[in-house]
């Protein structure tokens, strides 16, 4: 399995390095040896940390018209019964996966279809696990509608670290299951609604891969 870099982290990891790069040259003129070779050290790991956030996996996926795969990394939060108001207007199944920052920080489409609703929403940056997450902090919005006529509805949440969501879903648009929604920087949640007779196949506290794990069927 090959990893890159995503197109996200390009100006960020470049700005990085020149920023280490000046703290470490000038700290080689006016500190011990000893200091400056930790600070170069420290400031190597920084680096590669940031850039292991950015990292693109190289995974194969089966397609399954059936199937609502995991649209992202992370450990599932909640399964719960819920009136969702914003797309729906009516109760639905909510699946919430939470995304640490040691996660794969890609979102994915976990269905094909059409792109019928999309809505960026300004918010707080509560901690992405909070339950008032979901509804007070920054946010987008994006439904997507397969060909049998079944709707599936996802919110990317920015978490009390990431203060960065970017999503690629424009209405009208059709899109393919697996391909790229967008992208959270570090730290955030994404929470997905799916129809009440979906076939829930995960469960609480369950580690799930983007674009590999099943969250349900319907």
């Amino acid at each position: 399995m090959t990893t890159h870099i995503h197109k996200e982290g390009y100006s960020i990891l470049s700005v990085l390095f020149f920023v280490l790069l000046g703290i470490v040259l000038v700290s080689w003129l006016i500190l011990p040896n000893w200091l400056t070779l930790l600070l170069a050290s420290l400031s190597l790991l920084l680096f590669f940390f940031i850039m292991r956030f950015f990292r693109v996996p190289q995974r194969y996926f089966q397609p399954n018209k059936h199937a609502v795969f995991s649209p992202a990394d992370g450990t599932i939060v909640a399964i719960e019964e819920v009136e969702e108001t914003e797309y729906f207007g009516t109760r639905c199944i909510q699946v919430s996966i939470f995304m640490s920052i040691w996660n794969v920080h890609i979102n994915w489409f976990p269905v094909s279809g059409t792109v019928t609703y999309f809505k960026y929403h300004p918010g707080d940056y509560l901690v992405a696990w909070h339950p008032k997450s979901s509804s007070h902090n920054e946010r987008t919005s994006v439904a997507v509608a397969r060909p049998d006529g079944v709707h599936i509805f996802m919110r990317q949440i920015a978490g009390a670290m990431a203060r960065r969501i970017v999503c690629y879903a424009e209405v009208g648009k059709a899109v393919e299951q697996c391909s790229e929604l967008g992208f959270i920087k570090f730290g955030s949640r994404v929470d997905v609604f799916l129809p009440l007779n979906a076939n829930i196949k995960v469960k609480l506290g369950q580690k799930v891969t983007g674009n590999v794990t099943v969250l349900a069927e319907v």
